[in-house]
């Protein structure tokens, strides 16, 4: 996996600049606990964390490709590239010879062979940087549907860029500046393409290649989704689901270190171990291994709520002993969700205040300790993306509305802080307005396919919202909290092969049995227990012991009494209104998401020393 950083200027020296490269590079430790790389050159330096997963030996970076005694292209990489060995074949063929066993050489010499048109050749996650030293020209990449984050920050006389904005934040040529668009970002859940949050840094768009030289910085689309008519029927389209989630899993078991499953007891995770659990023994390779996250007496005193009507683990079980896992459920309890080092950590890996609450904090714990036991782990996030699954796609109200479906759904309601700002502040962010814009943003994009009209034609444009826009904000939690304490959380659903394919089955297809995630459903119907494939969707979980609530509104109530820096953006009465409600009332899960958030911004803007440019 890895984390990757860099700095390019054309008129500085930065060979005298190591320390400040060097610091930068630090900061992506926690992506790369495993080796660290530094490559400098008068107008580039390029570094690089790595976390070791295949060929642990060779794979060592930032990586240089050499040419008659040139040093023509110079590699920081991070992430899977699953179809490596066909293209190594290939680029052999042509005359390249490789000293490696790595998917990053493969990556390098696909570059010196076919140049930025290597990108669409890849499958994989992957974020990388190439700096071309006869052309003196940076190359960013990143993979199609955004698994792995790529920043960049332009400067005078070139760029800084990095996996997370902190190893940008570490070179004193960039400000942790927030603007009101900044903030607007923020709180509107909107996840608009490129917007880097802080004032002037850039996220490199899923599926996007940045190049940059002299003349500055040019961005070009290397993949976006289309659409096409879809020519198979039910039973063709099913087999071919089943048949391209084999061949992902299979490609996405090559690990040269432990290998694991994230397993929840639903539909999509179960899919992917079972699908797991068949792919190792077929190579000899023993059970697969399981992990769940549990919260202590969750089982037990469950209560069914607006989004969740069962408990994960009696299913989690049940597929673990159908598909004969080595399973582990890894329990927390409510003081381990408060604890400060946790959710500082929680902070430091987000870089920004857009965490959803203990339902990080759990993740993180999680990760930790899957990590103790395993480096790469399978997750079945995104297949509500692809498949349609969330209850929004569903609800008539939600699809007819001329916004973001997931704003009627419900979501955002439980996530919002910009209601406890002051009016004038409100009226100047226009939350709203930016939704709206966004919304209006996202839907020109929709590639219309000629004569679909109706609800197939709303459909595909909800589709699309969701698998350029929502994934986005999934994904990027599962990366962050994952990397952070160095694990590699792998993602089939997202293989743009399946996505393009299901992208383009008409929604009456993907709704063939009157339920959600048709295709899905019966794609494994013979790999899980019927209960399994018959439960609805229940989201990740979130701890329900009041004594969690207890302790945010009484931290809540702290920072309101004194003189933090969120004060200038809160209405105090308002905030202590939202403090003094009563614990485990109706509206409990968004009062509860709000303070979350509040504490979350007032933490990043002390410790991030941010500045308000409002």
């Amino acid at each position: 996996m890895c984390g990757i950083c860099g700095w390019v200027d054309f008129e500085r020296d930065l060979l005298g600049e190591r320390a400040t490269a060097q610091a930068m590079t630090d900061t992506m430790a926690c992506r790369g606990p495993d080796d660290q790389g530094l490559w400098m050159a008068p107008h580039a330096a390029i570094g690089h964390r790595r976390l070791a997963i295949i060929d642990l030996p060779g794979g060592r970076q930032p990586m240089v490709a050499d040419g008659d005694g040139l040093e023509p292209a110079v590699l920081t990489y991070s992430g899977e590239v699953y179809n490596y060995r066909e293209l190594r074949a290939e680029l052999a063929a042509r005359g390249h010879r490789f000293r490696t066993q790595s998917d990053t050489e493969v990556v390098l010499r696909a570059y010196v062979e076919w140049g930025e048109d290597l990108a669409a050749r890849l499958n994989g996650m992957y974020a990388f940087a190439i700096w071309d030293a006869e052309r003196e020209e940076l190359l960013l990449v990143r993979d199609r549907m955004g698994i792995k984050p790529l920043y960049y920050y332009p400067t005078a006389h070139g760029v800084l860029f990095g996996s997370e904005p902190k190893a940008i934040l570490a070179n004193p040529l960039a400000h942790p500046v927030l603007d009101a668009d900044g903030l607007r970002e923020l709180v509107a859940y909107v996840k608009t393409p490129e917007h880097g949050i802080f004032k002037g840094m850039y996220e490199v768009r899923p599926g996007q290649l940045v190049r940059v030289n002299r003349d500055g910085c040019r961005k070009r689309r290397y993949w976006q989704l289309e659409s096409h008519e879809h020519r198979d029927n039910v039973d063709s389209t099913v087999k071919t689901v089943r048949g391209l989630l084999e061949d992902i899993v299979h490609r996405q078991l090559i690990s040269d270190v432990p290998l694991c499953a994230l397993l929840s007891g639903g539909l999509d995770s179960s899919t992917i171990t079972a699908l797991a659990a068949r792919g190792l023994a077929e190579q000899d390779l023993g059970r697969v291994r399981s992990f769940a996250v549990d919260f202590a007496g969750y089982t037990e005193h469950f209560k069914p709520d607006q989004t969740r009507s069962t408990p994960d683990a009696p299913y989690v079980h049940e597929v673990a002993r159908h598909v004969d896992a080595e399973h582990t459920d890894i329990v927390l309890d409510s003081r381990e969700l408060m604890n400060p080092a946790v959710r500082a950590a929680v902070l430091r890996a987000r870089d920004l205040p857009i965490g959803i609450g203990d339902m990080d904090s759990s993740l993180y714990l999680l990760f930790e300790a899957i990590r103790g036991r395993s480096t790469v782990a399978l997750s079945g996030e995104s297949a509500d993306e692809v498949f349609g699954g969330y209850r929004w796609f569903h609800d008539p109200a939600a699809v007819a509305a001329d916004t973001f479906p997931w704003f009627i759904g419900g979501l955002t309601d439980r996530l919002g802080v910009e209601q406890l700002f002051k009016e004038d502040l409100e009226r100047t962010l226009d939350v709203s307005g930016y939704q709206d814009a966004g919304y209006r943003q996202a839907i020109a994009e929709v590639p219309e396919l000629p004569g679909e009209e109706g609800h197939e034609r709303r459909m595909r444009q909800i589709s699309y919202l969701h698998l350029t826009r929502f994934v986005q904000i999934l994904l990027d939690r599962k990366d962050r909290m994952s990397m952070a304490v160095g694990l590699e959380v792998r993602v089939p659903f997202c293989d743009h092969r399946l996505v393009e394919y299901v992208f383009n089955a008409p929604w009456a297809m993907k709704t063939f049995d009157g339920r959600e995630k048709s295709l899905l459903r019966a794609a494994a119907a013979d790999l899980l227990p019927e209960s399994v494939l018959q439960r609805v969707k229940s989201p990740y979980p979130a701890t329900q012991d009041p004594a969690y609530e207890q302790a945010l509104r009484e931290e809540a109530r702290a920072l309101v009494e004194r003189d933090t820096p969120c004060a200038q953006l809160l209405d105090l009465g308002k905030a202590r209104a939202l403090i003094d409600r009563p614990v485990g009332d109706s509206s409990s899960l968004a009062a509860r998401a709000s303070l979350e958030r509040l504490l979350q911004l007032d933490a990043w803007l002390r410790e991030y020393r941010v500045h308000l440019a409002l």
